[in-house]
């Protein structure tokens, strides 16, 4: 189990965090700070220039999530990681990616009023250097505005705990005291457990009477994908992307949907490759677009797209595929895809 202790800069994470390993049996502190400091001796200059924090890093995201479950298999017990986390695709990835290891993750908001939160920035004094504390004071001001934003999901998401009258020790109790009791409660995003060996994943593109076709967005991983997903063993590939239409947006498909390509995805670890299949599930009418359903663990939204559009919404390979998909659709064929390049 993880308890993350969210917040904004300044709202005292890391203290809370020292005091809540005291609390919670068997628990050990994870701050991911450490591994970005370390991306800062890993990558070139010139990558690191690109981004304006660390947490923009693909690399970073995906670290500290290996890095948790490697703590974890190590030491077990709870891992308290003190991290703010802003930017709900980046929340929805890393513990996405936690849940895929089966690692629940309890999500606690510490929350000062603004006014209380000013003044302890203000106060902070930890580096011995005028300067440097000066530019760290004017960092966390200066992400005051993002947390603002950040506030409505975040309130709904984690489990909230004014600190505003207590100490470091007081919210460490607070926050002990809710997870020893289940009031916060593991965080709702789910994934099926990462593959060990290739998969075959098959996508369904529906389409609108504008000839548009639908997308969703997973909230466990970053980009926008076709609805669908792995098939599981023994299960016929077209009934898997039925299945799965099904489940994840709430619509039948009263046919077997027609194949459109075959794809083999190049193994690029982390991930395992293997065989990507898109059929073809027919058109919605307003009706059956006024009953699409999303299941808010797992999906945050979804719209129709021009292939134009998509262009700026999937990752490049499934951007491939799905141009590649688009022309069989017209011509009336099935293609044959090695890593997004039709042959045979």
């Amino acid at each position: 189990m993880i308890v993350w202790v969210n917040g904004a800069f300044g709202a005292g994470k890391s203290s809370t965090a020292r005091e809540l390993v005291d609390l919670i049996p068997n628990s050990t502190l994870y701050d991911p700070e450490v591994t970005g400091g370390g991306l800062r001796g890993l990558l070139p200059a010139k990558r690191l220039a690109e981004v304006g924090d660390y947490q923009d890093l693909p690399i970073w995201r995906r670290l500290v999530v290996d890095t948790a479950a490697a703590l974890l298999a190590e030491v077990g017990g709870v891992l308290v990681v003190p991290m703010t986390l802003l930017r709900q695709e980046y929340r929805d990835e890393i513990f996405g990616g936690l849940a895929a290891r089966r690692i629940d993750v309890r999500h606690v908001l510490l929350a000062p009023e603004e006014t209380i939160l000013r003044q302890r920035i203000d106060g902070r004094s930890e580096y011995g250097d005028p300067d440097v504390d000066a530019r760290v004071r004017a960092w966390c001001h200066g992400h005051l505005q993002p947390y603002r934003d950040a506030l409505d999901w975040l309130t709904e998401d984690a489990y909230t705990v004014d600190t505003s009258a207590l100490t470091a020790a007081e919210a460490a109790r607070s926050v002990a005291d809710a997870v020893l009791a289940g009031r916060a409660a593991p965080c709702g995003i789910v994934q099926t457990p990462e593959p060990t060996g290739q998969t075959v994943a098959a996508g369904v593109l529906l389409f609108d009477d504008r000839d548009r076709f639908l997308l969703v967005d997973p909230t466990y991983k970053p980009g926008w994908e076709f609805p669908g997903g792995v098939v599981e063993t023994g299960e016929p590939p077209a009934r898997a992307g039925m299945r799965e239409v099904a489940e994840e947006i709430g619509h039948e498909l009263d046919t077997v949907p027609r194949l459109l390509l075959v794809d083999w995805e190049r193994p690029q670890p982390p991930g395992h490759g293997g065989l990507r299949l898109l059929f073809d599930g027919g058109t919605l009418g307003p009706a059956d677009t006024e009953r699409l359903r999303l299941p808010g663990a797992e999906l945050r939204d979804w719209r129709f797209v021009t292939e134009e559009e998509a262009a700026d919404l999937l990752p490049p390979v499934r951007y491939r595929r799905l141009r590649w998909a688009l022309r069989a659709r017209e011509r009336g064929t099935v293609l044959n895809l090695e890593a997004g390049n039709p042959v045979g």
